[in-house]
């Protein structure tokens, strides 16, 4: 079904159908007035799609291959800036997805200018006093009403507290909550039109980038969230960085509401002045390499980590340490999925092709199952040209880049915590080459990786799971019983019936007998193997030989009904 099939349709999804109008008329005056004439504009009443510059199939056709990104990229760039900075910052996305899209694309998005213009300081003063509940003067003693840096967000204003502390006060600019949504959901509309196309372009995820778009613009125009971010990186920080190499400033809780951030001011030299940080390469490159090892450490430890970590938001100091801003946007992952994560580097370090496919399949997102021996042949061809390398000599970007476009290819999806912690780890990689600094990500990987997966089978992490696992299992017996019972009152309601084919029923009949037999023998395996790990609960286990001999009996029935299990799978009808 379309997402809006009227003109009435348009307006309760649509919440701005001027806005939508500018979009198209823009989009169609630079060269997309087909793909709009096919799926949009026939949905939209009364509306005529202005002269646009001609996009044929012959002028993509007579490109190289190379080129038919160029094409679009550039006049989707121009488009781009014109609509404004919710269009722009999609742009900005869509530059970091160098698995999906081509070289000669990218760069088109990666030229996009934010040339947002700053709001009055009225506006922004009305703010604040409104946030705040009294006059400026009551909470600052001076604040600039020029600011020091203005983004599609808001703006940042340079100020003094009463109590004399020098801080930074960001603002919300009016009215841009309000234009994402009308803005998101316009994109949303262009996207799943444009998926409707083929199957090819389906196959990119654009419906899923604008989602993960959206979340992202969600916590970043909430500053209450940026706030709490501040504060729990540098709760975390704590705990992996004991000389205080990276600095994360204060913020100002008192005065920090949902529109306005009040943070402490961070003066230094910004990482995009390359120059003057290669000037000071000797102190500076062993402090970022240990500033490295943090971040890693924060990741597979804590799964909390700065997830938009460019030049512009690493600063550094005249102390000699490294400031980061901005917290907007942080990226987070779950136990299980740090041990995926250190599991797939690992696969990839060892050059375990299989392991590393079904790592993936473990955490990707799909419509239906490829199938796995292409997909492992694929992933093979993919690495082969970074096999025989050292840690040294590989480059982490270009390799997740190649598997995550191979898997991509095969309709598998990354959902967004991933691709928050890849997109880090590439942009840090990137700030490396940017300051002539070869950041070996797989080398600082590899020292922690492996104490991960180590504790990963420590004795307490096996008692929970396997009590989580069998919590699970008893729980799906406990209610299997009452769906049979639903699903046969259904049958009897709707007087559903099924014909009997005999022919061939034997090998059909033994495989839902070999399928049952086989969920049995599992279901005691794992039963057996449960026990064994219980029976570690009150025993201290340094070495292999204080495993007591009843863990062992436990684990050897288990193997029994596990080996009985694949043997009745190997041999059936």
């Amino acid at each position: 079904m379309d997402l809006v099939k009227t003109g009435i349709a348009i307006s309760q999804t649509i919440k701005n159908v001027g806005r939508l109008r500018e979009i198209v008329a823009v989009l169609a005056k630079n060269g997309f007035s087909e793909f709009l004439t096919r799926g949009i504009t026939s949905k939209i009443p009364n509306f005529v799609l202005p002269k646009s510059k001609a996009l044929s199939k012959e002028e993509v056709l007579a490109k190289k291959d190379d080129d038919w990104g160029e094409i679009i990229g550039s006049r989707l760039r121009i488009s781009f800036e014109e609509l404004g900075p919710v269009f722009i910052k999609f742009g900005q996305l869509l530059s970091t997805r160098e698995e999906i899209f081509s070289k000669s694309f990218i760069d088109q998005m990666k030229m996009l200018r934010n040339n947002v213009r700053p709001f009055p300081f009225e506006q922004a003063q009305k703010a604040i006093e409104k946030s705040l509940g009294g006059p400026l003067s009551e909470f600052f003693s001076v604040i600039e009403d020029r600011p020091v840096g203005t983004a599609s967000i808001g703006s940042v204003y340079k100020g003094v507290l009463r109590s004399g502390e020098t801080v930074v006060v960001k603002v919300r600019r009016p009215g841009i909550v309000k234009q994402i949504e009308n803005d998101i959901s316009v994109l949303m509309l262009l996207a799943s039109q444009l998926e409707k196309i083929s199957e090819d372009i389906r196959a990119l995820g654009i419906c899923r980038m604008v989602g993960e778009f959206a979340t992202c613009m969600q916590s970043e125009t909430n500053f209450n969230i940026e706030g709490l971010n501040c504060k729990r990186l540098k709760e975390n920080n704590k705990k992996h960085d004991p000389e205080e190499i990276i600095y994360i400033p204060r913020v100002y809780e008192d005065y920090t509401k949902e529109d306005i951030l009040v943070m402490e001011l961070i003066e230094g030299i910004p990482f995009t002045h390359a120059r003057e940080i290669e000037a000071q390469k000797k102190e500076i490159y062993p402090k970022l390499e240990q500033a490295i090892k943090i971040f890693v450490k924060n990741l597979l430890s804590d799964g909390y980590f700065h997830a938009d970590l460019h030049g512009g938001n690493f600063f550094l100091q005249k102390n000699g340490k490294i400031a980061l801003v901005d917290f907007g946007l942080m990226g987070s992952l779950s136990k299980k999925n740090r041990i995926n994560f250190c599991a797939l580097v690992y696969a990839i370090l060892s050059y375990n092709y299989e392991s590393l496919v079904y790592e993936f399949l473990d955490v990707a997102e799909y419509d239906r199952v490829p199938d796995i021996d292409v997909l492992i042949s694929d992933v093979k061809t993919s690495l082969a040209p970074y096999v025989g390398l050292s840690v040294a000599q590989t480059n982490f970007t270009q390799v997740f880049n190649s598997i995550i476009s191979t898997i991509t290819k095969h309709r598998l999806y990354l959902p967004r915590d991933w691709f928050v912690v890849f997109r880090a780890l590439f942009t840090l990689d990137g700030v490396g080459r940017s300051i002539n600094f070869d950041i070996n990500l797989y080398a600082i990987l590899e020292s922690d990786i492996n104490k991960i997966l180590k504790d990963s089978f420590n004795k307490e992490d096996l008692i929970e799971e396997g009590l989580w696992a069998g919590r699970d299992l008893l729980s799906s017996l406990r209610i299997f019983p009452r769906h049979i019972k639903w699903f046969l009152r259904e049958w009897s309601r709707k007087n559903y019936a099924f014909q009997v084919v005999h022919s061939g029923h034997e090998k059909a009949v033994g495989q839902i007998v070999s399928g049952i037999t086989f969920l049995g023998l599992s279901f005691m395996s794992a039963v057996f193997f449960i026990a064994g790990v219980i029976m570690l609960k009150d025993n201290t286990i340094t070495h292999i030989k204080d495993i007591p001999m009843i863990g062992w009996l436990f684990w050897f029935v288990s193997s029994l009904f596990w080996a009985k299990a694949t043997r009745v799978i190997k041999i059936r009808p």
